[in-house]
């Protein structure tokens, strides 16, 4: 099973949705906590000590100067100028390649090969016997956090619960951690904004046939703009949680709610029946 928490913008407070999920189901059974937001992990806030697992590649091509005839064809394949033919050598940029192989795939000549280059970095932790932390770690000043992310969701491959925290918004690192899921926790907080990013998030979860529930943070009271659309979609609100300053000193210093009130421990273990009843699995 493969839980998703999301949110259509950063601030929610998804990271502390994903982390409590996971601690409140850690005490009776296995869990893998998945931190997906790979541009801007946070997890390790509250699980720190994770431990290197290795790098994160993609493959990039090389041009053997020796076999180059100048033809031109890579270039003209590639459509995101990641490669360009000049008078006497060929240019590569790096942060623009998509790493599709076509450049290698069109060369007459065979004189294009593919070469790992580093974009990231995966870390896993134990905190306990029955949670694992892995992370996604995307190196400063890349851009290719989709791959990162796909890498964080093979390096916890398992066939038990797996709490997947995604990055914010509805671009293509959502899209990718979003992929393979079996339900979304949409988290939100009832401002303007706040709507409007649910929306979209809501929307894409749609189109991508996962069905989702949605977790109003910070809550003022005044929710019944976000209660009224969760109603027109059919969303159901899942858990609604205060804005409360006892909850924002805990979260302040590192800590996980779940573990300091009991209270929460237990609204958290609700919060996963009632998402996985949105998948209609009673088992």
């Amino acid at each position: 099973m493969k839980i998703v928490v999301a949110s259509g913008k950063g601030g929610t407070g998804k990271t502390m949705v994903a982390v409590n999920l996971a601690w409140a189901l850690s005490q009776s059974q296995e869990i893998h906590l998945i931190d997906c937001d790979a541009e801007e992990p946070n997890v390790h806030l509250f699980y720190p000590g994770g431990k290197d697992e290795g790098p994160v590649t993609v493959k990039v091509p090389e041009v053997d100067s020796e076999k180059c005839t100048l033809c031109g064809a890579c270039g003209e394949f590639c459509r995101y100028g990641a490669i360009s033919v000049l008078t006497e050598s060929v240019m590569f940029q790096a942060h623009l390649c998509h790493s599709c192989g076509g450049c290698m795939l069109s060369c007459p000549v065979d004189a294009i090969t593919e070469v790992p280059r580093r974009i990231g970095m995966i870390t896993r932790s134990e905190p306990s016997p029955t949670l694992t932390v892995i992370s996604g770690i995307l190196d400063e000043g890349e851009i290719a956090a989709p791959a990162v992310i796909k890498a964080a969701k093979e390096a916890g491959e398992w066939d038990g619960v797996s709490v997947l925290d995604g990055p914010p918004g509805t671009a293509c690192p959502v899209i990718e951690t979003m992929e393979g899921a079996d339900v979304c926790i949409l988290v939100t907080e009832s401002t303007p904004s706040g709507l409007a990013d649910l929306r979209r998030a809501a929307h894409l979860a749609e189109a991508l046939g996962i069905p989702s529930g949605v977790v109003i943070n910070r809550s003022d009271k005044e929710d019944g703009p976000t209660l009224a659309f969760c109603e027109e979609e059919g969303l159901p609100v899942l858990l609604t949680i205060p804005f409360d300053r006892e909850i924002a000193a805990i979260q302040n210093r590192g800590a996980i709610l779940c573990s300091e009130k009991e209270e929460w421990k237990e609204a958290f273990a609700q919060l996963y029946e009632d998402t996985i009843a949105i998948t209609g699995d009673i088992s």
